[in-house]
């Protein structure tokens, strides 16, 4: 592929996590050439944060292979609608309905072990008397929920540094889903304890993704760096024209 038209790859993070889940990943995509881009997402509000990756991609001058992690997987479904989006990538993600919230997506399945690790926190909202609320994941039950197969001294760190995610992100409906008119291709963790894995294999059948399952913990992309990095590179061979 001449070098002009090789394209930029957008890893999304999701809840509980920064763009630093993806240490292992960038290297194997840019020995494979490829340019990686990857944002801090502000984890506020689903279309908030993805209107955020929208003015990320539309920086890129060219064409954008748009990677999503977990809740970072109901971002790139909206931003993904972006016209340089070329192809969407589903890392143990939510792929959203138009018109669907991650609290009916996660609902209509039992609930993994997250749900009684979670832990909320008010935090305060510029300009308004009101307070937000902070969900993350207790410290002590992160590394066997999220992280079971990285390095036990590396999960502790991600334990102690989690970007938490705004409640309300839960409630917001997807105004869009990019997967109806972007190729996709969608990974499950099956040994997912953060997410159901079933509500993973559901959005990605849903949407007639390409889809590959993977023994994993949630946080695929440290446990199985190549696996994810070749999922991608099969979505950019996909689309290149």
């Amino acid at each position: 592929m001449p070098r002009h038209a090789r394209p930029t790859v957008v890893l999304v993070h999701g809840a509980f996590a920064d763009a630093s889940g993806f240490a292992r990943v960038i290297p194997e995509l840019t020995a494979a050439d490829l340019k990686v881009v990857a944002p801090a997402v502000p984890n506020r509000s689903l279309v908030d944060d993805a209107a955020y990756v929208a003015s990320v991609v539309r920086a890129v001058d060219g064409p954008v292979i748009l990677v999503g992690h977990s809740y970072g997987g109901a971002v790139i479904t909206l931003a993904g609608a972006e016209d340089n989006v070329r192809a969407l990538v589903y890392l143990a993600g939510y792929a959203l309905e138009e018109g669907e919230s991650l609290g009916e997506l996660q609902g209509r399945f039992p609930d993994s072990g997250l749900a009684d690790a979670l832990v909320y926190t008010p935090f305060p909202v510029a300009g308004s008397d009101e307070t937000g609320t902070d969900v993350s994941v207790a410290v002590d039950r992160f590394p066997a929920l999220f992280a079971a197969d990285v390095d036990p001294a590396l999960a502790a760190v991600l334990a102690v540094s989690q970007r938490p995610l705004a409640a309300r992100a839960f409630s917001e409906k997807a105004p869009v889903a990019a997967w109806k008119s972007k190729p996709s291709w969608g990974l499950v963790a099956t040994s997912d304890r953060t997410i159901n894995p079933d509500v993973e294999r559901h959005g990605y059948e849903r949407a007639g993704m390409t889809v590959v399952e993977v023994d994993s913990s949630h946080l695929v992309m440290l446990s199985q760096p190549k696996a994810v990095a070749e999922l991608i590179q099969d979505a950019v061979r996909s689309t290149a024209h």
